[in-house]
């Protein structure tokens, strides 16, 4: 394709809000973190925060084999979440229960994109600035667990451990419901903000600075959610691992 007709078609394609990139696999952020779960022989994923099975489906599709156990607490995400991994044996989906720093109940705000943005903490100007078709649309009261407790039923030999959060602001509550399991834990995807999108949450430099007293490095930084009308990065994943 000419540079001339390549300019024409992205044209054409940004006036209806798409854009022509080449892909290069090697070069994509997914590829990086396969490539790191292949360098620490992950055997075994805590998700944290599935809603459907958004991440584990695309663990599967980067050609990770091992053991997904995925985390959710709102009822209808995880009926789905249920009918995403049927027929997958090596992805195990527990009881519905919120992970955090406690036990028992508590109440989870429902958003309206399919509970991705559905938060145990209020929801500030922040995000709705950033989001603005994104808003709460009532609340589920639902089970709460420490990891410490719930993990080790369903972790059986896992060598090498990998723990996804994506807790809308709760990552922080998570870490500390997981104190005793930390030890285990080779790797970690967490989703920080860089500015307070929810109310009370730990932001980007608190968490950062919660891991590396446990011992882990960044490895790689995702871009995450942003302002568009200021540009400005708003929430971004950091991965870490073990030196």
């Amino acid at each position: 394709m000419s540079t001339k007709i390549k300019g024409n078609v992205r044209k054409t394609l940004r006036r209806v809000g798409l854009d022509l990139v080449r892909w290069r696999p090697q070069c994509s952020t997914e590829a990086a973190l396969a490539r790191m779960l292949v360098q620490h022989r992950i055997d075994t994923v805590l998700d944290v925060g599935a809603n459907e099975g958004q991440y584990a489906l695309s663990l599967r599709e980067l050609g990770f084999s091992g053991r997904i156990i995925s985390f959710e607490p709102l009822t209808m995400a995880h009926q789905q979440l249920q009918r995403s991994a049927i027929e997958d044996a090596s992805w195990i989906i527990p009881p519905r229960t919120a992970i955090g720093n406690q036990e028992g109940q508590i109440r989870l705000n429902v958003a309206s994109n399919g509970g991705a943005s559905s938060s145990v903490l209020g929801m500030l100007e922040a995000h709705q600035r950033a989001a603005p078709d994104v808003e709460y649309v009532g609340s589920e009261v639902v089970p709460i667990s420490r990891l410490d407790r719930l993990a080790g039923e369903f972790l059986g030999e896992a060598r090498n451990i990998f723990l996804k959060v994506d807790a809308q602001g709760f990552e922080l509550q998570v870490l500390q419901g997981a104190a005793e399991l930390i030890c285990r834990i080779a790797g970690a995807q967490l989703e920080l903000s860089l500015v307070p999108l929810y109310e009370g949450q730990a932001l980007f430099s608190e968490l950062i600075d919660w891991m590396r007293k446990e011992g882990f490095d960044i490895w790689g930084i995702l871009p995450g959610l942003a302002d568009n009308s200021s540009g400005r990065l708003l929430q971004t994943d950091v991965v870490f691992f073990r030196p």
